[in-house]
C-alpha cells in the first residue's frame, strides 16, 4: 500500500473521555479483556465506557472518532461477551458450547476494521483506520480474536482461570514456566498473600 510522504494531521480527539483506570487489559487477548469487563461489577455500563474499552484494547487507535456508537453497540458487545464467556468456559471445562460457537463464528464473518499507516512530519508511522469503524467491524475483530485463540494449538493450552477466590477472570499464561496463578499479582495475588498471612497469624494466636 502506497503511503503519502506529506505530513498528516493528527486525528481529532475522541469525544469519549472515560479513563481506563477501571478497565483491565492484562489478560493477553482482546476477547479475554472483554470478559474481564464483568468483574467485579459491570464495566460496560454506558457507551462512553465501551468506547474507552475499544481504545484501551487496541481495537481503535487513540483519537479515532466513533460517531455511530450508541446503545446498539453496547448491546452488541455485551451479547458477544456472553457468547465468548460460554465458549471459553465450556472449553476450559470440557463442555462444548456449540450454540455460542456458532454465534461467535457468525460475528467473525464480517470484515474487521481496515488499518492504514500514517506518516507524520517527523517521518514516523502510526496506525490509523480507513474511516470510522462500524459496529459489525469491531464486533468481528473481537470475535475473530476468540476464534484465533481457541484454534491456536500453542495459545489454547495457556488459557487459565484466576485462582483468586470468586474471581472469574480468564487469562493467557505467557509467564516463564507457565506458573502464573492470578489474573493480577497486585489484585488477586496480593489478596491471597494477605489471607495467607492472616491464617498463619490466627494459627499462632493463643487459644
Amino acid at each position: 500500500m502506497a503511503l503519502s510522504a506529506a505530513p498528516q494531521e493528527a486525528p481529532q480527539e475522541t469525544p469519549h473521555k472515560v479513563a481506563y483506570g477501571e478497565l483491565r487489559f492484562d489478560s493477553g487477548r482482546s476477547c479475554l479483556d472483554l470478559l474481564a469487563t464483568t468483574h467485579p461489577v459491570e464495566r460496560l455500563d454506558d457507551v462512553d465506557r465501551l468506547c474507552a474499552w475499544l481504545t484501551g484494547a487496541g481495537l481503535v487507535p487513540p483519537g479515532t472518532p466513533l460517531p455511530d456508537a450508541g446503545q446498539d453497540w453496547l448491546a452488541g458487545f455485551r451479547e458477544l461477551r456472553g457468547h465468548i464467556d460460554r465458549l471459553v468456559g465450556g472449553e476450559l471445562a470440557g463442555r462444548p458450547a456449540d450454540a455460542a460457537l456458532a454465534r461467535v463464528n457468525a460475528l467473525a464473518a464480517a470484515a474487521p476494521p481496515a488499518p492504514r499507516a500514517v506518516r507524520h512530519a517527523d517521518g514516523s508511522l502510526t496506525r490509523a483506520l480507513h474511516g470510522a469503524p462500524g459496529r459489525a467491524a469491531l464486533l468481528a475483530a473481537v470475535a475473530r480474536d476468540a476464534v484465533e485463540l481457541l484454534t491456536d494449538p500453542v495459545a489454547r493450552p495457556l488459557l487459565r482461570r484466576c485462582a483468586g477466590d470468586s474471581c472469574p477472570i480468564v487469562y493467557l499464561d505467557t509467564s516463564r514456566g507457565h506458573r502464573r496463578r492470578w489474573c493480577s499479582s497486585e489484585v488477586c495475588g496480593n489478596r491471597e498473600r494477605v489471607a495467607r498471612h492472616r491464617r498463619r497469624a490466627a494459627g499462632l494466636a493463643p487459644a
